[in-house]
């Protein structure tokens, strides 16, 4: 691919020998060995609507017609009442996930009647389904660009954002946007947006409740956007969108699949701002997540 290192830590054996030895050349190797394999639980639906899950356990169908897009020249823009009645509409029909090692039941990439992006931020913006609501300044359900390949998940909010009602856009966003600059994306090119989307106080780390309570919105965000690559900024939206405990050390420098689609671990800006040794790795890994980004079907 005209790069002096290929990353093999996330493929199997059958992987690899698809990629040194298929015919093809590199890429489309590299492409055939990065392409979703379905088990033998699962059976893929010839026509998937959003990102296909890997062992059948959501209801395709329902989340589907939620995720159909709206029509351009009709942008949703619910009043108050309705974007109240939609973010306290949410069905729970997704496996229990862990946070941190403990066991929170439903979570499901799918909320009744949020079918655009718009829909999500008017919902995300008078939700009370946990407590954050009443200490946040404003909510942050994310922003960029609404047909972004490539999207960054981050944690939650910090002070700045909580002013704004915009993310990442501090110091930790400052920085997050010269590293995608240095991969040649701009800011505006992706989409960014967090596990939580309302300030913890004090920035304290995240509570498996609340995770279970704003993650509805962020895997139907990630439904509606159909990436090409996730980049997983941090533990908290690594461990959440993996579904492990696993800590980032361990993660990063791999190849996971979420839903099919690629996901790159790497450390949070914040974290690199307090510990400068970690930005080697982490501009391996954003390296990484671009080579996929421009390799993938459909670049």
């Amino acid at each position: 691919m005209g790069e002096q290192d290929l990353v093999l830590d996330g493929l199997s054996v059958e992987d690899l020998l698809k990629v040194i030895g298929a015919p093809g050349g590199r890429a489309a190797n590299l492409e055939a060995a990065l392409g979703p394999r379905p088990t033998k639980q699962s059976k893929p639906s010839p026509r998937p609507e959003i990102i296909a899950p890997p062992s059948g356990a959501i209801p395709v169908a329902k989340i589907a017609a939620a995720a159909k897009p709206a029509a351009k020249d009709a942008p949703f823009a619910p009043p108050a009442a309705a974007a109240s009645a939609a973010a306290a509409n949410v069905v729970f029909d997704f496996p229990p996930i862990s946070v941190g090692g403990v066991l929170v039941d439903g979570v499901a990439p799918y909320a009744g009647g949020l079918t655009t992006l718009d829909a999500i931020a008017a919902a995300v913006g008078v939700c009370t389904r946990c407590p954050l609501h009443s200490t946040a300044t404003n909510a942050v359900p994310g922003e960029g660009n609404p047909d972004a390949k490539f999207v960054c998940v981050g944690e939650a909010p910090g002070a700045t954002e909580d002013a704004t009602g915009r993310p990442f856009i501090g110091r930790a966003g400052d920085l997050l946007t010269k590293i995608l600059e240095a991969i040649k994306l701009k800011r505006e090119d992706v989409f960014i947006c967090n596990v939580l989307k309302h300030r913890p106080p004090g920035n304290r780390n995240p509570a498996a409740e609340e995770i279970a309570a704003c993650s509805p919105y962020l895997l139907q965000q990630l439904a509606i956007l159909r990436p090409r690559v996730i980049l997983a900024l941090g533990t908290f939206a690594a461990q959440t969108l993996l579904q492990t405990t696993q800590p980032i050390g361990k993660l990063r420098g791999q190849i996971h699949r979420f839903y099919g689609v690629p996901l790159i671990v790497t450390y949070h800006p914040a974290a690199l701002l307090r510990n400068p040794n970690w930005k080697r790795p982490a501009w391996e890994d954003v390296q990484l997540a671009r080579r996929i980004f421009d390799n993938a079907p459909g670049a």
